[in-house]
This record gives C-alpha cells, sequence and structure tokens, in this order.
C-alpha cells in the first residue's frame, strides 16, 4: 500500500467519509497533532494518493436518478477508432464511468440519466460519434452498495 501506516490509512479513510473535515477535526479523528497530520495530509496529496475531493451530489435531486450500465462490443479495434471512441465517451457528460474488459465485452459504461427517454437520447449520440457492433444496457433497480470510498485497511 504503498508505504501507508495506520495514521495515513486513518487520514484516508476519514477523508473518504468527509473529505470538507477540518485539519482540527482531522487530526482529533486520527490521533494526531494539527501540524503532523497537516504534514501527513501534504504528503498524501503530493504522492498522488490523494488525487482531489469533490462533493458527493444526490443524482435524484439533480435529476439523474436512473443508473445504466451500458455493455459494449466492437469489431475495430484500431487506434483511429479507439481515439474517436475515447473523445466520444468523454464529451457525454451522462456517462460517468467508462472501463476496457477482458471477456466477450470490450467495454462497460455507467451513465447517470433522468430516465428511459433520457438514455435514449444518450444512445443515439453516442452511436452517431463512433460505430459500434453491439450495445446493450441494464437498468438499475435498486442500489444496494454504491461508494466512492475505497478499502485502505491494513494487509498485516
Amino acid at each position: 500500500m504503498k508505504n501507508l501506516d495506520e495514521f495515513d490509512r486513518g487520514i484516508l479513510e476519514e477523508l473518504q467519509q468527509d473529505g470538507s473535515l477540518s485539519i482540527e477535526s482531522l487530526a482529533e479523528k486520527v490521533h494526531l497533532s494539527r501540524n503532523a497530520c497537516w504534514r501527513r495530509l501534504r504528503a498524501l496529496e503530493e504522492r498522488g494518493v490523494i488525487r482531489g475531493r469533490v462533493a458527493l451530489v444526490d443524482p435524484e435531486q439533480i435529476g439523474c436518478g436512473l443508473s445504466v450500465f451500458i455493455f459494449i462490443r466492437t469489431a475495430n479495434h484500431d487506434p483511429d477508432w479507439l481515439e474517436k471512441f475515447r473523445t466520444a465517451v468523454v464529451s457525454l457528460p451522462e456517462i460517468t464511468g467508462v472501463h476496457r474488459t477482458s471477456g466477450e465485452l470490450d467495454y462497460v459504461l455507467k451513465a447517470r440519466v433522468a430516465d428511459v427517454k433520457s438514455y435514449d437520447r444518450l444512445y443515439q449520440r453516442l452511436i452517431a460519434r463512433v460505430p459500434l457492433s453491439d450495445v446493450t444496457a441494464s437498468f438499475v433497480m435498486e442500489d444496494i452498495k454504491d461508494t466512492t470510498a475505497l478499502p485502505v485497511v491494513s494487509t498485516l
């Protein structure tokens, strides 16, 4: 875990739960002095362990409560097609995750939209930008677990 000790893991766990914690509150939670906690936090940021801090927005509150997993197979794997595909998926704000996978599927995308009609509009915009061989989608009926927090527990 890139030389993370119990204090570093504690800092990461706390910030993944609440990125707005003051340095004083964070230091208290991880049992460090304010200055020691600040130095560790800066080091985690400088090493790229902490890439940024964001606000988690409730998707229902902003009108994109439907999660969609989009499964793509393509017959084309050349660099020009890949660049066109990357450009297309990056430019569509509804697409929140894109993963190239092994196995039968080539890509799995995650999108957030208002409803099925909104998904269809997204689908139409995607296929207009890049040729795809096979596209299927699954709509999430219930989020049982959906977190941004990564496990930082010790493996010792």
